[in-house]
């Protein structure tokens, strides 16, 4: 226990103080407009060279630094939460793994470096979602790393194009790529890779999946690490490819998902996939962002969204473990009576990510809006947005309501007790959530943006959190009549349960027809015609012959005499025609 606790507040104490470091070093780079770029050459022969290549802007710098503040977080936070964990150390050092895919990814001006964090990534999170190492976690894993494949075969075809250019470093190229049509497939290849990793439709369905791993994992993913990997990707290809078909396309796809998302946390009832969800949601907000050449705000937001959600995790992970590790939010209840703190950091991380004034996400959510509202789009994508703005206060509300707010459900015994280790990681973290979001636009928005709206459309985004808020508050006063006519709406609800079917297109229905043809040819030819002619049938033929021939055997001189007079009569015959 002693060794599992020094291990922890190791790793707490030197990913903290290096995130410090980083944090301060990446504003001392904004500030002088500088970026320092390493080249460390591994080996040189026959006038052919590999080189590791490093680039450290303030992007970079402050992005790894976030990625280390939350991964110190989680570590003291899961030495609590994982204290019954036999296999603690695995567990630790998988997180670091993690957190160094994460930093060659970021660190990478080189496709292929990009490629060994981002197939990192994808492995670590596998290990990490079939951890507890039941059949629930082997399928979610399976389905976590094989939509991840499709990512990581994408920036191989990636690396395979950039043949053609003589070199994997695509800093080097930037310039090339607005000139050169060639380098477009290059953008595509990303676009589809930031896609997987991101979890868009039609790739949406390993996010709630890749909640079976432990809650902690799930708030490092969830912020910082994983899921933020395409969209970091994204920004740094945003140049080539803003102002193209393919962001408009994405443009189009990222704000259905983002609407997919928020009605389908309407209708679910687990805790971790319901916040999930929402960061399905939000992760569609970055990615239309970008799909607007944005990429500085898309950024912004990308970090703001870290800390609350990073805390929304471990305020759902400290519930859990209250209730005796139940997951349904039907079956909890009333916890803000008896956790009173676990229930101040819930709200206030609830509270960012509905872009409440003057919290963590308003600044960025709500800057996003307004620039939204100053472009030239359409109106099927203005609704969708402000729709989905609208979706995330429901289902925030409705969480709040069925965990801490409704009536007492759970088991006659409980104990609900809040641990200290798991209270500091989330009362540092509901600081960031508070303070975190001006902060960062004061660091990052050095110019102040010129917004030019009139009285409606500035209050817009207030109006849409207040409709989203009366609207949820409209449902659960309605609840008696919601569950009257719950039959009626099964199917519409069943539909979004399964996030628009994709849970069962990406498992059964990929694989379905090869199943039932795989079944059919079994039972038909294994079973069927190849037993009857190939197996039993040259058994039963072998046999029938050898019963034939020891028939002959027995009987002998008669059998012999008449074989002889059939032989010289086929003689004769023979000779006569």
């Amino acid at each position: 226990m002693w060794f599992n606790l020094s291990i922890c507040v190791i790793f707490f104490i030197y990913l903290l103080v290096v995130s410090i470091l980083l944090m301060i070093s990446g504003l001392y780079l904004m500030m002088n407009n500088m970026v320092i770029f390493f080249e460390w050459e591994l080996i040189s022969m026959n006038s052919m060279s590999f080189v590791m290549t490093i680039l450290m802007d303030w992007m970079s710098l402050l992005f790894v630094s976030v990625v280390f503040l939350i991964s110190s977080m989680v570590i003291l936070y899961s030495k609590s939460y994982m204290s019954g964990e036999i296999n603690m150390n695995r567990f630790i050092i998988l997180i670091i793994l993690f957190v160094i895919s994460m930093m060659f990814l970021i660190f990478s001006p080189n496709l292929v470096s990009i490629l060994l964090g981002w197939d990192g990534l994808g492995l670590v999170s596998y290990c990490l979602v079939i951890f507890y190492q039941n059949v629930k976690s082997y399928n979610s894993g399976m389905v976590t790393i094989l939509m991840n494949r499709i990512g990581d075969v994408m920036i191989l075809m990636g690396i395979v194009w950039m043949f053609n250019f003589g070199g994997w470093n695509y800093i080097y190229l930037i310039d090339l790529f607005k000139v050169d049509y060639l380098m477009m497939i290059v953008g595509v290849f990303i676009v589809m890779a930031a896609m997987t990793k991101s979890a868009q439709i039609p790739f949406s369905s390993w996010l709630p999946a890749a909640m079976a791993a432990p809650t902690p994992i799930s708030a490092l993913v969830h912020s910082s690490t994983l899921v933020t990997a395409g969209v970091y990707l994204l920004i740094r290809f945003s140049s080539l490819l803003e102002f193209t078909f393919i962001f408009s396309l994405l443009l189009l796809i990222s704000s259905l998902t983002m609407f997919m998302a928020g009605i389908s946390a309407l209708v679910e009832f687990d805790l971790k996939k319901i916040i999930a969800l929402s960061t399905l949601s939000q992760l569609g907000l970055m990615m239309v962002i970008l799909s607007l050449g944005l990429m500085n705000l898309a950024y912004f937001h990308m970090l703001s969204h870290a800390f609350f959600k990073a805390l929304l995790f471990m305020c759902a992970g400290s519930v859990i473990h209250m209730v005796g590790d139940n997951q349904d939010i039907r079956y909890i209840g009333n916890i803000v009576n008896f956790s009173p703190l676990t229930s101040l950091c819930m709200n206030v991380s609830n509270l960012a990510l509905c872009g409440f004034p003057f919290m963590a996400g308003f600044y960025s959510k709500d800057l996003i809006l307004e620039m939204f509202m100053m472009m030239n789009f359409n109106l099927l994508i203005f609704i969708l947005l402000f729709i989905s703005t609208g979706l995330t206060v429901s289902y925030s509300i409705r969480l709040l309501y069925y965990s801490f707010f409704y009536d007492f459900n759970m088991y006659s015994y409980f104990s609900i007790n809040e641990e200290w280790l798991m209270l500091f990681s989330m009362m540092m973290l509901m600081i960031l959530s508070v303070i975190g979001g001006s902060l960062l636009s004061w660091f990052i928005l050095l110019t102040p943006l010129m917004v030019y709206l009139t009285f409606h459309m500035k209050m817009l985004v207030v109006y849409v959190i207040m409709s989203g808020l009366l609207f949820m508050l409209f449902i659960l006063n309605l609840s008696v009549k919601v569950r009257y006519y719950k039959l009626k709406f099964y199917g519409l609800n069943m539909f979004n349960n399964y996030m628009w079917n994709l849970s069962s297109l990406s498992l059964f229905g990929l694989n379905n027809y090869f199943l039932i043809y795989g079944f059919n040819s079994l039972k038909v030819l294994d079973f069927g015609w190849s037993e009857y002619l190939l197996g039993q049938g040259v058994f039963m033929n072998l046999k029938n012959l050898g019963v034939f021939n020891q028939f002959i055997q027995y009987n002998f001189l008669k059998i012999f005499l008449m074989i002889f007079m059939m032989y010289i009569f086929m003689i004769m015959v023979f000779m006569v025609f």
